[in-house]
């Protein structure tokens, strides 16, 4: 079996309330994981893609399961753990656009993945793509030597390899991230960090020319909110701003952007018309509430070129 993107991650449950949790009052049940997010982006857009995790076999398992079957990703590298438990993440927003976030995940199912399970996967869905992020390395030993052998095993068989740095301080300190996403860092063509990230990846004073210009880097995607992104390549730099639209959630955006770009890479398309569906995916995604609910259908591209407001009838 083929697939374009194969990702690996842990996926979480997650709980969500339009105020503050405190307060109690209704949540929203849904699944939450960058990786997962990722693949959903791609498979609303037409791709196959194929996500490796592990939950546990339990009911919030068996929710993370069938979302992912319902959006069309492959879920057969999905392992159930008797032994550990599916983690949990909860949202609340204190205010318009400000998003608090606490974590139930330490020692969780999705933490126990293993080098095995991803050298498996990676022979056994032979994507074209392999996409990382600096979270699943964060979780355990365990998940750190296994993000190791997948972009290893993947590069050793000519698969492009995609690393965004999503950093998160509750996982691990910057100096523990450096270390272990720098050795992931020869296997890597494509990296994707925001601003004050990119020291996790080199001390040089030009972060940007020293990853281009050493080894397998083609394209560094830095990304800045509001402001847009730039597309670094040994060819040049390459801007897009962010779309004007009302952001009601900004949580996801950053994994809706990488699934429009890793789309059009895919697709063949130039660096430009790269950012182009990738700043557009990262704008459907503020528009609403959630991680991954409103990423785009492929027909989906060209709506938000119509005015804010306008009816299609």
């Amino acid at each position: 079996m083929m697939t374009d993107l194969l990702t690996i991650g842990e996926t979480m449950v997650s709980l969500r309330t339009a105020r503050p949790m405190r307060l109690g009052g209704d949540a929203h049940l849904s699944i939450a994981g960058s990786e997962s997010n990722v693949a959903i982006g791609l498979s609303r857009l037409g791709h196959q893609a194929a996500w490796l995790g592990a939950v546990g076999n339990d009911e919030p398992g068996r929710l993370i399961q069938r979302t992912l079957r319902a959006e069309g990703v492959d879920t057969s590298r999905l392992r159930f753990s008797d032994e550990s438990f599916t983690g949990f993440i909860a949202f609340d927003q204190p205010s318009h656009d400000i998003t608090r976030v606490s974590y139930h995940r330490r020692g969780s199912a999705g933490s126990t993945i293993t080098p095995d399970e991803t050298i498996a996967a990676i022979e056994a869905t032979r994507p074209r793509l392999l996409h990382v992020t600096g979270i699943t390395p964060a979780l355990s030993e365990s998940t750190r030597a296994a993000t190791l052998a997948a972009v290893r095993t993947a590069f050793e068989a000519g698969v492009q390899v995609s690393l965004d740095v999503n950093y998160r301080a509750r996982l691990w300190s910057r100096a523990e991230a450096a270390t272990a996403l720098r050795e992931l860092l020869p296997h890597v063509q494509t990296v994707f960090a925001s601003d004050d990230e990119l020291d996790l990846l080199t001390d040089a004073a030009d972060p940007v020319r020293e990853l281009v210009a050493a080894g397998t880097i083609n394209q560094v995607i830095v990304t800045a909110g509001g402001k847009g992104a730039w597309a670094h390549t040994a060819d040049g730099t390459i801007h897009r701003p962010a779309l004007p639209v009302t952001v009601v959630d900004s949580i996801g955006a950053g994994d809706a952007f990488v699934s429009g770009y890793l789309s059009a890479t895919l697709d063949g398309l130039s660096p430009e018309h790269r950012l182009d569906r990738a700043t557009t995916s990262g704008a459907f995604c503020v528009t609403a509430t959630g991680d991954w609910e409103s990423l785009p259908t492929r027909s989906d591209l060209t709506l938000l070129t119509h005015t804010q407001g306008t009816a299609l009838r």
